[in-house]
């Protein structure tokens, strides 16, 4: 003869609930975190897209303003500068475009483009432009030396202040572009590994 089966209790206060309700809210936290590390990460990004389109828009003003009258030497007079002013107004412009693409993400939580075009896009570019402007600084900087102390700088002293300092900002973009350039990179990796472009 079988024994009768024994009530049901439900759970009082200090009963150990079932597991699965621990893991569930587990993985709810672990989602919670997760969207958060991608939303500082975003604004990062954003950060340095918006600080690179400063500085390169910066030094190719300051490199096309500088002139100082008809019988003053002129920006455009020399290669170097002219190289300086197209590769900081190229940076500047990718620039716009991607801070564009990053307030786009932040907001829709979705890149502009697919995920996987929008990833090696950034990358490659960000490699592209900052090897264009990383060699526009050198020129610009070799030609800075070359004038200390010539006749082109003891006529218009005023010419070569504002080229270096259309080099000076030039550079800070510069540096910015490859912070940035740094975390696409690490997106790309991220996105090979997991198949996210940010690790979970």
């Amino acid at each position: 003869m079988r024994s009768p089966p024994l009530p049901y209790h439900s759970p009082r206060n200090g009963d150990a609930t079932p597991p699965h309700h621990h893991h569930h809210h587990h993985r709810q936290y672990q989602s919670t975190v997760s969207v958060q590390k991608l939303r500082r990460f975003n604004w990062l990004i954003l950060v340095l897209r918006l600080a690179a389109f400063c500085f390169s828009l910066a030094s190719s003003i300051f490199s096309a303003t500088n002139s100082r009258g008809p019988s003053a030497p002129h920006w455009y007079d020399f290669e170097a500068l002219r190289y300086l002013f197209a590769a900081n107004a190229m940076v500047a412009l990718y620039s716009l475009l991607e801070t564009a693409a990053s307030v786009w993400e932040i907001l829709k939580n979705a890149t502009l483009f697919p995920e996987t075009f929008q990833l090696w896009f950034d990358f490659s570019h960000d490699q592209v432009f900052a090897y264009i402007l990383m060699s526009a600084e050198s020129a610009g900087t070799a030609l800075a030396r070359t004038l200390k102390g010539s006749a082109t700088c003891a006529a218009s002293s005023a010419f070569c202040i504002q080229s270096d300092i259309a080099i000076a900002l030039g550079f800070a973009g510069f540096l910015f572009l490859a912070f940035s350039s740094l975390l696409s990179g690490f997106r790309v990796v991220c996105f090979l590994i997991s198949g996210s472009r940010f690790p979970h």
